[in-house]
């Protein structure tokens, strides 16, 4: 299973997902937030189906940098969550709600989809299904 491997501001994770071959998969989510830890198992059964494929899954916590050790990188080896995982520092929202989506209201969880120039934004619970459907749309 995972820990967190890689600490970043806004500009770093725009950087990280900006290959024009790769499909990004990108959602934000914390270890306090019910319904974002509810949905990620889909994440994970997304990388056992699409695995091989040049499709990258990245978890963003929104957890506090200073919980990494006690509580971010404890839950995602009890959970055993496969996908990759990386910690957005930015306190103001401010500064990157917008730079991600100009649709984002700021609420997680929230999910990015990338593929080029094609992108699509969902604000929302989800699941293996709408996933599947969203990688498609943007391949």
């Amino acid at each position: 299973s995972q820990s967190v491997k890689h600490i970043y501001k806004i500009d770093g994770l725009l950087k990280r997902i900006s290959h024009p071959d790769t499909t990004y998969v990108v959602n934000f989510w914390a270890t306090w937030c019910k319904p974002c830890v509810q949905e990620l198992p889909a994440f994970d059964s997304l990388y056992n189906k699409a695995g091989g494929k040049s499709l990258l899954i990245i978890l963003v916590s929104l957890d506090f940098k200073e919980d990494l050790r006690k509580k971010v990188n404890p839950f995602l080896k009890n959970n055993q969550v496969k996908s990759a995982c990386v910690l957005l520092d930015e306190v103001n929202g401010n500064e990157f709600i917008n730079k991600i989506s100009a649709q984002w209201s700021g609420a997680i969880p929230a999910t990015l989809f990338k593929h080029g120039p094609k992108m699509a934004f969902l604000e929302q619970k989800i699941n293996l299904k709408v996933l599947e459907t969203q990688v498609k749309l943007i391949e």
